[in-house]
């Protein structure tokens, strides 16, 4: 089931409402993470002195240009870790449209779902990027102290925390807030395996930013295939 619905929404990625929520995505990540780069550059020009004296050394005149330059490579450097969840955040925001363009190609008896409101999207996209990186961030020590099996452990964590959401995502459409929380429970085990996969490509640079739209294809399936046989 789980790989037929994997199937099912690779398959359907040449799909123009597919290409178009990841450009979205991604054009606003790397515009965030530029306006990110200039205003840590206009802080530090506004915070740090053009000059300064240290005791046995004398004046020196350099430190703000030279703060100023380090912050270009410095987010370079933190956008290459950034990238996957802030573009997953942006593009969580578009996955209605690509639930939408899943089922009208293979469910259109059922009609269109209903809206969610943009607050609501917003709401919940920004609470899936805070406990995906808060999440990440308190595995760091697990990752350290048992490095042999922090492949495991990250997979297992994503995959866990990629079924969460995306099902409840789609499940929400057809079922509201209450409803998908019950349906996620019923299908724990099925959700969280198909989110482990959906978590292997998170490692993979490119092919992880295509993650979020095939997650949400994936799971628009399995959760008709789920619903459909619990009718």
């Amino acid at each position: 089931m789980i790989l037929d619905a994997l199937t099912r929404g690779l398959a359907q990625l040449p799909d123009p409402r597919f290409r178009r929520v990841l450009f979205l995505g991604i054009g606003l990540t790397i515009g965030l993470l530029f306006a990110i780069t200039v205003l840590f550059v206009w802080l530090v020009g506004l915070f740090v002195p053009d000059t300064f004296s240290l005791p046995w050394i004398g004046e020196i005149a350099w430190i703000d240009d030279a703060l100023s330059w380090a912050v270009v490579p410095l987010m370079l450097v933190l956008s290459i870790f950034l990238m996957v969840p802030v573009a997953s955040a942006f593009t969580g925001i578009f996955l209605d449209d690509v639930a939408d363009a899943v089922e009208a190609r293979h469910y259109a008896h059922l009609g269109p779902a209903p809206a969610v409101s943009l607050a609501e999207t917003l709401k919940d996209s920004a609470g899936f990027l805070g406990v995906i990186v808060a999440a990440n961030l308190a595995a760091l020590v697990p990752y350290l102290l048992l490095a042999p099996l922090a492949p495991l452990i990250f997979v297992a964590l994503n995959g866990y925390l990629l079924g969460r959401e995306y099902y409840q995502l789609i499940a929400m459409r057809r079922l509201g807030r209450a409803g998908a929380r019950e349906a996620r429970r019923r299908n724990a085990g099925t959700i969280w395996l198909a989110g482990a996969i959906m978590a292997i490509p998170l490692t993979v640079p490119v092919l992880n930013l295509l993650v979020p739209i095939v997650g949400a294809a994936t799971f628009t399936h399995l959760f008709h295939r789920l619903e459909g046989r619990r009718a």
